[in-house]
């Protein structure tokens, strides 16, 4: 009889065991499909597309333009404000994050990658969890194994939101500037940079004296990383 009990529970266990493998192998999975095509394929949409049209009952779409299409302008512009290291690091500015963290700032955005920021994007719901967190840090390993850095930016700039309800570089040239994505000029895209930590409260289009500044600011520290040249090393 006790024979019998042991040996139930030592099936049972195994059982246990078994769905345990099968359900974080079946996530593994799931997780490489959402991340390698980004290789090859350009999304159509994101978690945040879905929930404002879920919220405010719009129809967004992303209006793609491949990297060469952008004028140089934006990217350098971008990685300027968001990202000085993108080229070097491996998703994670570790020193950023600890000054953020030791200046006890309440918002550790200025420490957060493009490759963090498009995970964010991409694949996570609103909220500050551990559990986000650690989706966001496993996620971002993902997206900086299999993507190019210079594929990582494309895929950012067109799927981060520049205004409320303009997502993507192509949209936002067309309706902020009434021009392509070829033609932002360098003020353009010191604009639209500054105004990536809150869109839907800072205008590119309409800039305040705080969104001038900022853009000032970028464009000196664009000038200070060689400008456009800075790009070569993606």
């Amino acid at each position: 009889m006790k024979n019998n009990r042991k040996s139930h529970k030592k099936s049972f266990k195994k059982r246990v065991l078994g769905y345990v493998m099968i359900t974080f192998s079946s996530l593994f999975i799931a997780s490489i499909m959402l991340t390698l095509p980004l290789r090859w394929l350009n999304p159509f949409t994101t978690t945040f597309i879905i929930q404002e049209m879920f919220t405010d009952k719009k129809i967004i779409s992303l209006d793609w333009v491949a990297y060469e299409n952008i004028a140089k302008t934006l990217p350098i512009a971008i990685i300027a404000s968001e990202d000085q290291k993108f080229p070097d690091h491996l998703g994670f500015d570790f020193d950023s994050l600890y000054k953020a963290l030791t200046e006890n700032r309440k918002q550790t955005r200025g420490a957060s990658t493009i490759s963090q920021q498009l995970v964010k994007n991409l694949y996570l719901w609103p909220g500050r969890s551990l559990v986000r967190k650690g989706v966001e840090a496993y996620f971002t390993i993902l997206i900086e194994v299999f993507l190019p850095k210079r594929r990582i930016l494309e895929i950012y700039l067109n799927v981060v939101e520049f205004a409320p309800a303009v997502y993507g570089v192509g949209t936002a040239s067309r309706k902020l500037f009434s021009r392509s994505a070829a033609r932002i000029s360098a003020h353009q895209a010191a604009l639209l940079a500054a105004v990536l930590p809150n869109p839907k409260r800072m205008s590119a289009a309409n800039p305040s004296s705080y969104v001038l500044s900022r853009a000032a600011q970028i464009n000196k520290a664009v000038r200070s990383l060689g400008g456009a040249a800075y790009l070569k090393n993606l």
